[in-house]
């Protein structure tokens, strides 16, 4: 491969790795905790959206539990974001591993 073949192929993957990343930002995942009682939604670059809490969790006397529900619902989103990612991404980083210092 001559160096302008290489070249053109990086401009390719970079313009294709763009829209990926674009794609990401429009994505959109949700988490969920309590059986549906906390959801969390974010984007694919895991930027929190929004968080939605039903009423009967929401307990004065029991606010640990109500934090715990947060976490987990938080980090549902966030391993659905990231899995997303992976999934875009997958197809255009999955050959370029085995080179030195890229990933």
């Amino acid at each position: 491969m001559n160096p302008r073949q290489l070249q053109q192929m990086a401009q390719q993957m970079q313009r294709q790795m763009q829209k990926i990343q674009e794609e990401l930002g429009q994505a959109e995942v949700e988490g969920s905790a309590g059986g549906g009682a906390i959801s969390v939604k974010m984007n694919g670059h895991r930027e929190l959206q929004s968080i939605t809490i039903s009423p009967e969790v929401v307990a004065p006397d029991d606010v640990e539990m109500l934090q715990d529900l947060l976490v987990a619902a938080f980090s549902d989103a966030t391993k659905k974001a990231q899995e997303l990612a992976e999934q875009r991404m997958g197809p255009l980083t999955g050959g370029m591993k085995g080179i030195p210092g890229l990933f």
